[in-house]
This record gives structure tokens, C-alpha cells and sequence, in this order.
């Protein structure tokens, strides 16, 4: 095999928002997610909302208007 032709790996522990910590091995020093089989909504089977601009309720004001009105 050649030397110096594969990236040096690091014992890492993958940090997510939610506060869930993950050991692994990567070639980054450190990995920090937003999302995790912890808190994603697909393997929680819970469904959250994250509406901190109100863009839910802009959307509905804007697509919510009454028929024969146009924008």
C-alpha cells in the first residue's frame, strides 16, 4: 500500500442540539448536527413544528384568501 494516502482518522463524539452525544470515527475533529435518531421525526414518530419567524402563519394569511380575489 502507499503511505500518506489515506485522510488520519480521530476518535470523535458527535454533538447534536438536542443534546444527544454520538461516539464515532471521522476524518473532522469535530461534528456538530441539528439533527439525530434522537430528536428526527421519522424515528421519534412525533412530528415538531419550528416556527420562530411565524412563517406558518404567513403562509397561511397568503394562500388562505377568500376565491375570485387575486394577489
Amino acid at each position: 500500500m502507499k503511505k500518506d494516502l489515506h485522510p488520519e482518522l480521530f476518535e470523535i463524539t458527535v454533538n447534536c442540539t438536542c443534546g444527544n452525544e454520538i461516539k464515532t470515527r471521522s476524518t473532522r475533529n469535530e461534528i456538530r448536527s441539528t439533527l439525530c435518531s434522537g430528536c428526527h421525526p421519522f424515528y421519534t414518530g412525533q412530528q415538531k413544528y419550528v416556527d420562530t419567524a411565524g412563517r406558518i402563519e404567513k403562509f397561511e394569511n397568503r394562500y388562505n384568501k377568500p376565491a375570485g380575489k387575486k394577489a
